[in-house]
């Protein structure tokens, strides 16, 4: 049938993630860092994404498309398919009232973004626009106690595994620092060998992305000491 459905201009798409959250349906999900519509059936035509597009990515058009199809949508959301809201890019914001009680009885997150996983974040998002960027190895988190501190406050955060993910991360990093105003890149990675990988895949990254931006390694003993 012809009917009024939302079409997503890729180039366009900044990868905010914003007009997934408003679709209600589920119609529209974050596929390497740009909206896509997964399923005409899903897409009730009433656009509630479109207002929320910071850059007019999304439009509406006439064409021959599946019908709404309520049922579908209401199954999905039982089901919750593991491609979902987890991976929905967005800013996190603190109320920085450091040295209050409660801040000195108990930690304080300082992550600023969400996702962090780089297999899930996206290539473009407003939060990456000025960022001083922190790529660390999922393990020292785990192994430093003042991470929060000490490395992820004032950051946008990307975590990994080279090892466990079994990927080459060069390639989408080399496109986020390409295509966003990256000011400063830190590394850390654990001392065990496997963890070069990470290092590795920010250094081609730098390169091949054509910029000269400052950045700096930092090692991290498996008895949470730093040895650089």
């Amino acid at each position: 049938m012809i009917r009024r459905i939302i079409e997503i201009n890729e180039e366009k798409c900044n990868g905010c993630g914003l007009c997934a959250d408003a679709c209600h349906e589920g119609a529209i999900k974050m596929i390497e860092g740009k909206a896509k519509l997964m399923r005409d059936d899903y897409c009730d035509g009433l656009g509630d994404c479109l207002p929320v597009c910071p850059t007019g990515a999304i439009s509406f058009v006439e064409r021959e498309a599946l019908p709404y199809d309520e049922a579908a949508v209401l199954a999905s959301k039982e089901t919750l398919p593991c491609g979902c809201p987890g991976s929905q890019s967005k800013k996190i914001e603190h109320n920085d009232s450091s040295n209050t009680q409660q801040d000195m009885m108990q930690s304080v997150s300082r992550l600023s973004q969400w996702p962090v996983q780089i297999k899930l974040a996206p290539i473009n998002a407003p939060y990456f626009n000025g960022a001083k960027l922190l790529i660390a190895a999922d393990c020292t988190a785990y192994a430093y106690g003042r991470f929060h501190e000490d490395f992820i406050k004032g950051k946008i955060t990307l975590v990994g595994c080279p090892k466990l993910d079994s990927v080459d991360y060069s390639e989408k990093l080399t496109e986020i620092i390409k295509n966003n105003d990256i000011k400063s890149v830190t590394v850390v990675r654990m001392e065990v060998p496997c963890c070069g990988g990470i290092e590795h895949a920010v250094k081609t990254a730098l390169q091949n992305s054509g910029k000269f931006i400052p950045w700096q390694v930092v090692t991290i003993s498996t008895d949470g000491k730093i040895l650089d």
